[in-house]
């Protein structure tokens, strides 16, 4: 079964890597090499450092529901989040943050 994935990622991977050369080391290569330099870039921000940048979104209700995005083709599974506790809750899908909004 591996075998047949391989062989299948190596006809996909064709342009990249000539099929008569090819092999599981240098397949492993060239995924360690994209990986190596994936990681020097340090110029890209993080998922997480970017939801983090979003300030927590103010609703008046005790519970909030949560989709991520308003298109459900872009969001994930409806969550209900109770906003109880004094700190911003966070979703556990996209990672934004809501706090109960008081009128004083």
């Amino acid at each position: 079964m591996a075998a047949r994935r391989l062989t299948g990622l190596l006809k996909t991977l064709g342009p990249i890597i000539s099929p008569t050369k090819c092999s599981a080391r240098s397949l492993n290569t060239l995924v360690s090499e994209h990986t190596v330099k994936w990681m020097q870039d340090i110029s890209k921000k993080s998922p997480m450092e970017l939801i983090n940048e979003v300030p927590p979104i103010k609703v008046e209700g005790r519970i909030v529901a949560c989709e991520g995005d308003s298109d459900p083709a872009l969001g994930h599974p409806i969550e209900f989040i109770c906003l109880d506790l004094k700190d911003p809750a966070v979703c556990k899908y996209c990672g934004l943050r809501y706090v109960q909004d008081h009128h004083h």
